[in-house]
C-alpha cells in the first residue's frame, strides 16, 4: 500500500480494501536519503492500526541497498540504510522487514553470499535483537542477484545460525528463477524443496504475483493475479493449502486503475474454490 500523504493512509486504503495485512514503506524506496519520524506520524499510525485490526505489518526495505557489494563503501551504507529502517520499524510497531540478500556484483558468488551474512549480521547485532524479524525474500535471479531459489537463501541462514531469519516467497520470482509451480507436481516440487533447505518453519511471507515472462527467465516482471504466465491454478492451491492458511499473503501487482480491489477479490474467489472464477 502506497503510504503518500501519511504512512497511516497505507493502513486507512487497506482497511478500505478489506485487508487484513499491509505492506508498505516507510520511505522512499529509490531513494538512498533517510526518514526521521516524528512522534506524531507514529501514533497516528498506531492509532490507525489499532482502530483497523490490521495485523501483520509488513515494511519492505529500500531498493538501493546491496548489502553483498564487493564495495565497502556501498555495502556500510547499504548496511546503515537496513538498520534506520529497523530502528523505524521499531517504532511504528511493524512485525516484518523484508530485505533482499544483494548483487556480488564482479566477484563470485560464494564471495557475495559471506558478505550478504556478514551484513546481515551487522544489522541484526546493531539492532540488538529487537525491532521487527528479518525476512529474506528469493528473488528471480537477474544478474548476480542472490537468492534465486530456497537452497541458496538456506546457504545464508546456515551462516547465521544465531539469528531467527525469516523466508518470504514471490511467486513471480520462483517461477522466473525456473521453478515450475503451475502444475500440481510442480508446486509439491518446489514446497518440498523448501522445505527440505530452509524448512517451511522459516517461511513468513507470501508476494503473490503472477509474472509477464516465461518460466526460467530470470527477469522479475509482475503481472496481475491470472493474467501472466503462471496463470490461475497455482494461486488456487497456494490459498487453499492448510499449510498455508495463517501466512500472510501480499498482492505486488502494477498499480493500475482498481486493480489492487480486483486483485485482492479472485484470491479470495479462488480460496471459495469457484471453479468458474479461475483464470486458465
Amino acid at each position: 500500500m502506497s503510504a503518500a500523504g501519511g504512512l497511516e493512509r497505507a493502513i486507512l486504503k487497506g482497511a478500505e480494501l478489506g485487508c487484513t495485512t499491509v505492506q508498505l514503506f516507510t520511505k522512499s524506496p529509490n531513494r538512498w536519503q533517510e526518514r526521521t519520524l516524528k512522534a506524531s506520524e507514529i501514533e497516528m499510525f498506531r492509532l490507525a492500526r489499532r482502530d483497523a485490526g490490521i495485523s501483520p505489518l509488513i515494511a519492505h526495505g529500500g531498493y538501493l541497498a546491496n548489502l553483498s557489494s564487493p564495495d565497502s563503501v556501498i555495502r556500510r551504507k547499504s548496511v546503515l540504510s537496513v538498520c534506520r529502517e529497523m530502528e523505524r520499524c521499531g517504532l511504528l510497531g511493524i512485525d516484518y522487514l523484508v530485505i533482499h540478500p544483494g548483487c556480488f556484483m564482479d566477484s563470485d558468488e560464494s564471495r557475495g553470499l559471506a558478505r550478504a551474512a556478514a551484513s546481515i549480521g551487522r544489522v541484526l547485532r546493531e539492532s540488538g535483537g529487537g525491532g521487527p524479524q528479518l525476512v529474506v525474500e528469493t528473488t528471480a535471479g537477474q544478474g548476480t542477484c542472490l537468492g534465486r531459489d530456497p537452497g541458496r537463501i538456506a546457504r545464508l541462514f546456515s551462516l547465521l545460525p544465531e539469528w531467527n531469519i525469516g523466508l518470504c516467497i514471490d511467486s513471480c520470482h520462483v517461477f522466473a528463477a525456473g521453478n515450475d509451480i503451475r502444475t500440481a507436481a510442480g508446486y509439491r516440487a518446489f514446497f518440498e524443496l523448501v522445505d527440505g533447505t530452509t524448512g517451511l518453519t522459516r517461511l513468513k511471507l507470501f508476494h503473490l504475483n503472477d509474472s509477464r515472462r516465461e518460466c526460467g527467465s530470470r527477469i522479475d516482471r509482475h503481472a496481475h493475479i491470472g493474467k501472466g504466465m503462471i496463470g490461475g491454478e497455482f494461486f488456487r492451491r497456494i490459498m487453499n493449502d492448510p499449510r498455508f492458511r495463517e501466512i500472510p499473503k501480499i498482492i505486488e501487482t502494477p498499480k493500475e486503475g482498481d486493480m489492487d480491489r480486483r486483485n485482492l477479490a479472485l484470491l479470495r474467489r479462488l480460496y471459495a474454490g469457484r471453479e468458474e472464477d479461475c483464470p486458465r
